[in-house]
């Protein structure tokens, strides 16, 4: 996503004006002429700029986010009902066994004990199989529907900020040095998230991933 370029860009803008913040309080040399030093002040011209902030949790938000996202979220999570049932199904089996186990250990035979023992180490074992089998293919469904979806969101984030002027857009989500101070930002995330849900409707064709 091009935010995490802006935050590169940002760290990159604090090195170099830090640096060269540095070479200008070095001593300077010692003058070689006998000529008067100038008394008018240097002036350093600084680049007018305009900083905004969007926070990309609220694309994820059901009511006032981006449609394609939500929809793209909806649409995975139900591809992956079956398996989250299922799973369900194997942990409620698992907690009445123990249960079981622990009701009927002093009274059971202690071979009943020991059979009822593997078989919850066993249910175990397959409900963490499937359970990483289940987060691996969702995160890869869920990389597969997102993609192309961010690249579009990239792609309009850089003309957004383009067409409002804006030289610097922060990602207000996450915590960086990089903010440092929000006091005279603008928060233009519902402004964004009504102008791309205008541009791609939820039946939007989904542009394809480079």
């Amino acid at each position: 996503m091009r935010i995490d370029r802006l935050m590169v860009a940002v760290l990159l803008t604090a090195v170099t004006s830090f640096t060269a913040f540095a070479q200008s309080t070095k001593p300077a040399a010692s003058p070689q002429t006998s000529a008067p030093p100038s008394t008018a002040p240097a002036q350093t011209p600084v680049p007018a700029s305009k900083v905004a902030l969007i926070n990309t949790e609220l694309f994820a938000n059901k009511k006032q986010g981006i449609v394609r996202v939500v929809a793209a979220l909806k649409k995975v999570d139900a591809e992956f009902d079956a398996r989250r049932r299922e799973l369900q199904q194997l942990t409620q089996k698992q907690q009445q066994l123990a249960e079981d186990i622990e009701k009927t250990r002093s009274v059971a035979a202690p071979e009943s004990t020991r059979q009822k023992l593997e078989q919850l180490e066993q249910l175990k074992k397959e409900i963490q199989r499937k359970r990483e089998d289940a987060e691996s293919a969702y995160n890869k469904r869920m990389q597969e529907a997102m993609a192309p979806i961010y690249e579009d969101i990239g792609n309009s984030l850089d003309a957004f900020g383009k067409s409002r002027g804006i030289t610097l857009l922060l990602d207000s989500s996450k915590i960086a040095p990089a903010i440092l101070s929000i006091a005279d930002a603008t928060d233009v995330t519902l402004a964004f998230i009504a102008e791309f849900n205008s541009k791609y409707p939820a039946t939007a064709a989904v542009t394809p991933s480079r």
